[in-house]
């Protein structure tokens, strides 16, 4: 059997944005001091790559306050948690085929 390696997401091949969504993936919402503080990436690097998923409608971003400071959450959509599972289906197939 051969890989279809259509199934495998360009959105993912990036380090943080596979990080990224392994973390909204268990978890309800996650705002983004702690996705920076957890990826150890700086807040440029951290907010192009969420942009990226955005763009793709993978993630769903809520912006609040609490008192009278900024706070951004971020969650992955139904199309992004469809996404994540059929790439990590993709690379478990490329995994398996491996096996001798």
């Amino acid at each position: 059997m051969k890989v279809d390696f259509n199934k495998l997401d360009k959105a993912f091949e990036n380090r943080v944005r596979l990080q990224i969504m392994s973390v909204l993936m268990v978890n309800e919402n996650y705002d983004f001091t702690s996705l920076k503080e957890l990826l150890e990436v700086t807040d440029g690097n951290l907010a192009s790559n969420l942009k990226a998923l955005e763009k793709e409608e993978y993630i769903i971003i809520e912006k609040s306050f609490i008192g009278r400071k900024p706070n951004t959450n971020y969650q992955a959509s139904a199309k992004g948690r469809k996404a994540f599972q059929e790439h990590l289906a993709a690379l478990e197939q490329l995994i398996q085929q491996q096996k001798k």
